[in-house]
C-alpha cells in the first residue's frame, strides 16, 4: 500500500497513454492536478504534449498505439514486455495513483496488478464496455477504483455493476470554441475561400493509415473527377503517417492535389465543409467543430468475424456522433464498404444536404452536453479519490 497523507502535498502520479488523444488529455490533466498538487510528480509513458506539462517519459506512447483483436498479435511479445518492466517499476517504488488513459487492454492489464497490491487505480476514458464484450466489466472492477467517464450515459452503466465511475465531459468540448471561422481558417492555410473543400483524416496510427490510405486517397481522385475544382486539406499526426499517407496518394496520382499538414487536423476541420475521416476521437472534433462528416472504419476479416459472428458488439453506431445522438446522424462505413465508389457519393451528399442547419443544431446540443471543465473535473475526481484512501 502506498504511504498515505504525506503524499497528498507531494504525490507521485503515474500515467500511461497510448497515442495522440490520450497524450493531449494527460497533458491537460496534469495541469490541473498542479492546480491540486503543485508540487506533484509525474511520470509514465508519455507523448510530447505530457512531456512539455513536465511529465517524465519511461517510454513512448508510439509504443502502445496498436489497434484490433489479432493486429495486436506481431506486437504481442514487445508489450508483454513492456507492461511486465512496468509494472515491476511501479511494484518496485509504488506511486500514489496509476492513471491509465485510453490504452484500454493494456492500462487495465496493469492496473488489476497494481490494485490487487494496494496501489489506487484510475482509469480515464472508458473502454466502450457498453458497446462489446460487456462481460467485461467484471474483471474492469477488479482493475479500477475509478472510472472517468468522457461520455454522459457511461456512469450509468458502471453503477449497475458496482464500478465507481463519474462523468468528467470532454476535454475537447471545452478546447474547441462553440461557433468557428471557416474563413479565417482558409486564409491562414492559403486554402481557396470560394470552393468546395473537404479535410481528410485516414488516422492517427500507422495500422490504421495502412488500412485506409488507399480507399481515402483513391476517394479523393473519384471526387476530383467529379468536381476538378474541388480542394483537399490532410493534417498528418506524424512523420510515419504522413509517409505512409503520401504513398498512398502517390499510387492514386492525386498527391499535387491535397495540402498535407503537419498536425493542425482542428484548422483543417475548421477550413472545410465536409470530413472524410477515421473513426475515433477525431470524429468527436469534427462533430464539435459542427462539420458534416463521413466516417470509415476498417478492421481484419478475422477481428471483424469474430465480434459479429460470437454477437459481441452490442451498439448499432461506431462513430461518436451517432453513438452521442442515438441515431445515425452521419453516415459510417465499415470494412467491404470502405472504397471510393460509396466513400465518394457519400462526401458529395454530405456537401449537398439541405438539413445542413438542422445536423448543425444537433452537433451544438451534443458540444454543450460535453462542455463540463473535463480536466478539472477529472483533476478533482483523482484528488478525492486520494483523499478518501489517504
Amino acid at each position: 500500500m502506498t504511504e498515505s497523507c504525506s503524499n497528498l502535498v507531494s504525490p507521485r502520479i503515474a500515467i500511461v497513454v497510448g497515442e495522440q488523444s490520450g497524450d493531449n488529455l494527460g497533458a491537460a490533466l496534469i495541469n490541473s492536478l498542479r492546480q491540486q498538487f503543485p508540487k506533484a510528480k509525474f511520470f509514465g509513458i508519455t507523448g510530447p504534449c505530457m512531456i512539455a506539462a513536465g511529465c517524465e517519459s519511461w517510454e513512448s506512447a508510439d509504443e502502445l498505439a496498436v489497434m484490433g483483436l489479432f493486429e495486436v498479435l506481431p506486437h504481442l511479445w514487445r508489450l508483454l514486455q513492456l507492461r511486465r518492466r512496468l509494472i515491476s517499476r511501479l511494484l518496485a517504488d509504488p506511486p500514489d495513483v496509476y492513471i491509465g488513459i485510453d490504452a484500454k487492454e493494456f492500462n487495465l492489464s496493469v492496473e488489476r496488478r497494481l490494485k490487487a497490491a494496494g496501489i489506487r487505480t484510475v482509469q480515464y476514458v472508458s473502454p466502450q464496455v457498453w458497446a462489446w464484450r460487456q462481460g467485461r466489466v467484471k474483471k474492469i472492477a477488479d482493475a479500477v477504483d475509478l472510472m472517468l467517464c468522457l461520455l454522459p450515459f457511461e456512469p450509468k452503466f458502471y453503477q449497475q455493476h458496482c464500478v465507481q465511475a463519474r462523468f468528467v465531459g470532454h476535454p475537447l468540448a471545452d478546447q474547441i470554441p462553440m461557433h468557428t471561422d471557416r474563413t479565417a481558417a482558409r486564409t491562414a492555410l492559403g486554402l481557396p475561400l470560394d470552393i468546395a473543400c473537404v479535410a481528410v483524416l485516414p488516422g492517427s496510427r500507422h495500422g490504421e493509415v495502412t488500412r485506409l490510405g488507399d480507399d481515402f486517397a483513391q476517394t479523393i481522385a473519384w471526387l476530383i473527377q467529379q468536381q476538378p475544382s474541388m480542394c483537399f486539406v490532410a493534417p498528418m499526426a506524424n512523420i510515419q503517417v504522413k509517409r505512409v499517407f503520401t504513398s498512398a496518394l502517390e499510387r492514386a496520382g492525386v498527391l499535387s492535389k491535397v495540402l498535407l499538414l503537419d498536425g493542425q487536423s482542428q484548422q483543417a476541420m475548421i477550413a472545410s465543409d465536409v470530413i472524410l475521416l477515421a473513426s475515433g476521437t477525431a470524429t468527436l472534433e469534427a462533430t464539435l467543430i459542427k462539420r458534416p462528416m463521413v466516417v470509415a472504419y476498417r478492421l481484419s476479416q478475422l477481428t471483424t468475424w469474430l465480434l459479429k459472428g460470437l454477437r459481441m458488439v452490442k451498439t448499432a453506431y461506431f462513430s461518436q456522433p451517432n453513438l452521442l445522438a442515438n441515431k445515425p446522424l452521419v453516415p459510417e462505413y465499415f470494412n467491404e464498404q470502405v472504397r471510393a465508389e460509396v466513400l465518394g457519393p457519400a462526401i458529395l451528399k454530405q456537401l449537398q444536404r439541405p438539413d445542413r442547419s438542422v445536423l448543425e443544431a444537433e452537433f451544438l446540443s451534443i458540444h454543450e452536453q460535453l462542455r463540463q471543465r473535463a480536466s478539472e473535473q477529472a483533476a478533482r475526481a483523482v484528488a478525492e479519490l486520494l483523499q478518501q484512501k489517504a
